[in-house]
């Protein structure tokens, strides 16, 4: 039987795991298996880029973290070896970065999420990693609307030299 200081610190880990999952954006469960040193490091290098944290945890901890929450819908996604990316942000960086990961090696997958507080099948995050960044939808906005400007322009202009061309 574990002694009772190594349960006091298993049980302190999922008390922090469990806070930092209480306030995350999103928390990522992925198979990593098969992945290379060289890889990895270049993952680890993009979550840090999109202000999300990667980490390897026990997946008892793991799955007792989410059950603190009152979430059990995942516990059968925990088999196997299991990365949790945390991010307390944005979500769609992080999300976007793992789905990429994921489709260019096959032998990552993403197993599941939580996303807001709710589970989140692998399809819904599929669909959310696909969309457009805050960023573009932006540009694709004053695109839009700059050309509206520059149509109203020209139409404008060509009326002005209309009324000039009658008036001269």
């Amino acid at each position: 039987m574990a002694s009772e200081s190594i349960i006091k610190q298993k049980e302190e880990e999922v008390n922090q795991l469990a806070e930092k999952m209480k306030n995350a954006s999103i928390v990522l469960l992925t198979e990593y298996r098969g992945i290379n040193v060289a890889d990895d490091t270049e993952l680890r290098k993009t979550i840090r880029n999109a202000k999300a944290e990667y980490s390897v945890i026990k997946n008892n901890i793991t799955k007792r973290a989410l059950n603190k929450l009152g979430i059990t819908d995942l516990d059968d996604k925990l088999v196997g070896p299991t990365a949790v990316i945390i991010a307390q942000e944005e979500y769609l960086p992080s999300l976007k970065a793992i789905y990429k990961f994921s489709e260019d090696n096959e032998f990552y997958q993403i197993k599941g999420g939580v996303l807001e507080g709710k589970t989140t099948s692998v399809e819904e995050l599929a669909v959310l990693a696909k969309l457009p960044s805050r960023e573009e939808l932006i540009a694709k906005l004053a695109g839009c609307l700059l050309a509206n400007v520059s149509k109203l322009a020209a139409t404008l202009d060509a009326v002005r030299a209309k009324k000039e061309a009658e008036n001269a």
